[in-house]
């Protein structure tokens, strides 16, 4: 039977792309995939260490912020991402989808972490970004170069975009 090669994030539903029977598909470290995975390696490796990133970027896909973009926005955010070449490398930006941070009034929301072991910029770590659905792919784009070039982005962007952090004393 053909095989065909695909990666393994092609899905626009998250999870509901598995590799079927006779398909080839390989994950973004460049290892094949398990039949009916999206992205289990078939060649386990326990001491392969993860791929390194610069920025992460958690992005809540529970119940309400999911919702809120109508969309799979992990996954096109990824795409973005591959076509700016921010997917891989010294600068690569990571996208992660997480459950519920209990912040649904500013739904969806999207933490910045930065890789600060490696070459992350700590001025940008630990950043909230609330409305994320409503931001169009040319303000994702501005935000990704930022992060990308190292640039501040609470110096940078305006106010609103940002979910205001309450410290007890």
């Amino acid at each position: 039977m053909a095989s065909s090669l695909t990666n393994s994030h092609s899905s626009s539903e998250y999870g509901s792309n598995p590799v079927k029977e006779g398909e080839v598909r390989v994950n973004e470290m460049g290892s094949e995939i398990v039949e009916g995975y999206t992205c289990k390696p078939k060649d386990y490796d326990p001491e392969r260490p993860i791929m390194h990133y610069k920025t992460l970027l958690l992005l809540c896909d529970d119940e309400r912020c999911g919702k809120a973009g109508k969309d799979d926005r992990a996954t096109h955010l990824r795409d973005i991402l591959k076509d700016m070449g921010l997917n891989k490398g010294a600068n690569r930006i990571k996208v992660s989808r997480t459950g519920c941070y209990g912040a649904c009034r500013f739904r969806q929301v999207c933490q910045v972490t930065e890789n600060t072991q490696a070459n992350g910029n700590e001025k940008n770590n630990a950043l909230w970004l609330r409305n994320t659905h409503k931001f169009k792919d040319d303000k994702w784009r501005e935000i990704f170069t930022m992060l990308s070039a190292d640039r501040v982005l609470v110096e940078e962007l305006d106010d609103e975009v940002f979910i205001p952090m309450k410290v007890y004393d």
